[in-house]
């Protein structure tokens, strides 16, 4: 791991004193990416976690638009771990943390109800990723998981670049490569709050969205899907025009009580399969700020933070019910488990990749 940037003076308040640490015998750091914008995105190797994303609002005021953390500990202890991390091998669940691969049962570690959720209790969030920090707007992180981690098949390298680009857009490029047949399914779990952090963070059902899906995955009471692929139209699951979060967030619809809001896959619209394509935009009214989503994956979860319960990060704001919004591009849920949805496997000689960009910006309404 090195740097030849350093992380002082940075918009974000952060200290590097503050992620030094030793974790299992790998070192922990803080690394901080700026464009020639003067916007600015903090980052540690520990869970790839992002810890501040500073974007300006229509007036010019930065603020930090991502929950997070201001030292190793308490990322390390907090109380949603997979907060703003990156996730693997699986994102999102594997019903009753069990399937099969080329005849071959496999189970996984058990973390949410009877299924397996993102990778598992020690998945990607939770591990110390080799790091280089070669310029002031990139980072690179590396990561070898080893066969047999919370149950998965095969070793795994894993490369992922953090990029700050000139029109202020944060570029997730990943790629994996495997000596076995093996499942992958990559995301970042970045909650975003438009209006930026603070005591209390506000609510983010005041956010405009849209998302670029006809279908989404209908999921049972254990948030698990059913295995339909569904229309939103006509329901409050309907973002193909641009609705505010909250509108019908509360409505009496089986999805959202199963959801306790959304936490949902949606079936992204795709010219053809792995394209670079928008996924969603997300306004926030009073700031002005805005954000775009684009991915070469089939799917984005779209979480409200229904589960965020007001605990303490960042400069002592804190992260009430519904104070992040995500947008995890992936694979569907459970897909080793539904054979009709779009693989997640990976096998030797392929090549896993993925790009996801969020692109930040402001309207001036």
């Amino acid at each position: 791991m090195e740097s030849t940037h350093a992380a002082k003076n940075n918009l974000s308040g952060l200290n590097s004193a503050d992620f030094e640490k030793s974790v299992n015998g790998k070192q922990t750091a803080l690394f901080i990416l700026k464009n020639k914008n003067g916007m600015e995105v903090a980052v540690t190797n520990y869970g790839a976690a992002l810890l501040s994303i500073m974007v300006p609002d229509k007036n010019g005021k930065y603020a930090n638009v991502v929950l997070g953390h201001d030292s190793i500990d308490n990322v390390i202890h907090s109380p949603e771990p997979f907060l703003s991390t990156v996730i693997g091998r699986y994102g999102n669940r594997i019903a009753k943390s069990k399937f099969t691969l080329c005849g071959e049962e496999y189970s996984l570690t058990i973390n949410n109800g009877p299924n397996s959720l993102h990778g598992g209790p020690t998945g990607f969030h939770a591990r110390v990723w080799d790091a280089v920090q070669e310029s002031e707007s990139s980072v690179k992180f590396t990561y070898r998981s080893v066969a047999g981690e919370e149950g998965f098949p095969g070793n795994l390298d894993v490369t992922l670049f953090y990029t700050l680009g000139d029109d202020n857009e944060l570029i997730l490029e990943y790629n994996a490569l495997t000596d076995e047949p093996t499942l992958v399914n990559l995301t970042n779990h970045a909650f975003f709050n438009l209006a930026g952090i603070k005591d209390p963070s506000p609510s983010v059902e005041n956010n405009i969205l849209t998302i670029n899906a006809d279908l989404y995955t209908p999921i049972d009471e254990v948030s698990i899907p059913t295995g339909e692929i569904a229309k939103v139209a006509g329901t409050p699951m309907d973002f193909t025009t641009p609705y505010r979060v909250g509108e019908r967030i509360n409505e009496p619809f089986q999805q959202l009580i199963y959801g306790a809001g959304y936490d949902h896959c949606y079936v992204l619209n795709k010219k053809e399969a792995g394209e670079l394509s928008f996924a969603a935009k997300c306004v926030e009214p009073e700031s002005g700020r805005t954000l775009e989503v684009y991915t070469t994956e089939p799917g984005v979860q779209l979480y409200t933070g229904n589960w965020l319960n007001g605990f303490t990060g960042s400069h002592g704001a804190t992260f009430p019910a519904r104070s992040g919004i995500c947008f995890e591009a992936q694979c569907f849920p459970d897909t080793p488990n539904k054979p009709y949805f779009p693989s997640a496997s990976l096998f030797p000689g392929d090549e896993y990749q993925q790009v996801t960009i969020y692109k930040f910006g402001v309207e001036n309404n």
